[in-house]
């Protein structure tokens, strides 16, 4: 609803297209493309947009990414990574993890762009490790966009919406606080007995994409936290890691140096 929504989380993400400087190409690790044994990449010159979701306005079943995709971007990320270790997929295409995400800051969809899925087979550390192999991306004009939500739990939100459950409020001080200080253990480990982090990562599909941000840190990097809500057991919280400068004008952005 954020592609229809006036709002502040959709204005932060429009305000963040416009000031960043212009990627050469997108790699979008998607919370809404889950595989098993491979990580998929959406391969073809234009894959198509998918919409996959049920119950919503018109309006956002109309929309389109027509965004061009990049068999070099495809070629680079099986150099990163090992082409035993990935696969081209034409079935796939732009899910709205991939285009609900990309559509505020790059509305005019001319910049190729390549989806990527979340291989199921993997732990937490090991999509982490995929995140630090994919990293010498950004010194070559790619944009690394993992698509999720930090917190994510529909069974949850549909009792406690509008509201700020304590367990969500810790559990977001705790990975807010773990990006600032590049603690990546604090971010895939946690205790049985850790009812925040059960309720919060769930089902783990839309938490796992931050992993492949924070494991593509490199010394040095600033952090930027932004839209930092949350609506029951859903949050919008995001985080730019990198140069931190182009959030300067964004309202409640926090922006730390390390």
């Amino acid at each position: 609803m954020t592609m229809i929504t006036d709002n502040p989380e959709r204005a932060a993400f429009e305000a963040l297209g416009a000031a960043l400087a212009r990627p050469q190409a997108i790699l979008c690790i998607s919370a809404h493309w889950e595989t098993q044994g491979r990580t998929h990449l959406s391969a073809g010159d234009h894959p198509r947009t998918i919409h996959d979701f049920r119950g919503f306005p018109p309006e956002l079943y109309a929309m389109r990414y027509p965004a061009p995709g990049s068999a070099n971007l495809i070629d680079r990320v099986a150099a990163l990574l090992g082409e035993d270790r990935i696969a081209r997929d034409d079935s796939w295409g732009f899910d709205h993890g991939t285009w609900g995400t990309l559509l505020p800051m790059f509305p005019d969809a001319t910049i190729p762009v390549v989806a990527m899925s979340l291989d199921r087979s993997l732990d937490a550390d090991a999509h982490l490790a995929l995140g630090a192999k994919l990293a010498p991306l950004r010194d070559e004009g790619v944009l690394i966009v993992g698509s999720g939500n930090v917190i994510h739990n529909l069974a949850l939100w549909r009792e406690a919406q509008g509201t700020i459950p304590a367990w969500a409020a810790d559990f977001r001080s705790r990975t807010n606080a773990a990006l600032i200080a590049g603690d990546t253990a604090a971010l895939t480990r946690f205790s049985p007995d850790d009812r925040a982090a059960a309720n919060a990562i769930n089902s783990a599909e839309h938490y796992l994409p931050l992993l492949y941000v924070a494991g593509a840190r490199l010394p040095g990097d600033d952090v930027a936290l932004f839209n930092d809500t949350i609506d029951g057991a859903l949050s919008m919280t995001s985080v730019l890691i990198g140069d931190a400068a182009p959030l300067a004008g964004i309202a409640g952005v926090q922006s730390f140096s390390i």
